[in-house]
């Protein structure tokens, strides 16, 4: 089942949820700076271990303060006009990140912000597209798929793609 919601990330109870991090996975801005802000310091030391991340992987990591059990970490591209194979590497992220939910034992919830569509410049419409074509790929897998967007707009445009009308 995909639900969409608007509201803050980082206060979702699920077993995972998925960060919209950049190649560094060294915080940010936008929901990277808010799950960082919310999980605590524990979470940066535990990244620290890892050099940085590829555009299109994902990596994962504990929850620590976060009320979910996981984070995963997904790098979506920078917009640089759609010439440049954002959108399979927008697609990519969100396999990236499905694959790594379905392989830790115990995540059978699992909740997306919209990745790239933020400082990183993805148009939401196309980027909502390709999140929902994956979210549908791999629903049989998970008991639960949230779409959580931070403004109205984007969430509208989900609920379209989804095919939910009204509030939530």
């Amino acid at each position: 089942m995909i639900e969409v919601i608007r509201g803050d990330i980082t206060t979702l109870e699920v077993d995972a949820l998925v960060n919209a991090a950049n190649a560094a996975l060294r915080g940010g801005g936008g929901v990277d700076g808010a799950i960082h802000r919310a999980a605590g310091p524990q979470l940066m030391a535990e990244l620290m271990r890892y050099a940085g991340c590829r555009i299109g992987e994902a990596v994962i990591t504990g929850g620590y303060e976060l009320p979910a059990r996981y984070v995963i970490h997904a790098v979506g591209p920078v917009w640089r006009g759609g010439e440049a194979g954002e959108a399979e590497l927008l697609e990519e992220a969100y396999a990236s990140a499905f694959r790594l939910a379905r392989e830790q034992a115990g995540i059978r919830t699992v909740a997306f912000p919209a990745i790239s569509t933020g400082v990183f410049g993805y148009p939401k419409r196309p980027a909502a597209e390709i999140a929902i074509r994956q979210m549908r790929t791999y629903e049989r897998d998970f008991e639960r798929i949230v779409a959580c967007l931070f403004d109205d707009e984007s969430a509208t445009i989900y609920r379209e793609l989804v095919g939910h009308r009204g509030g939530a």
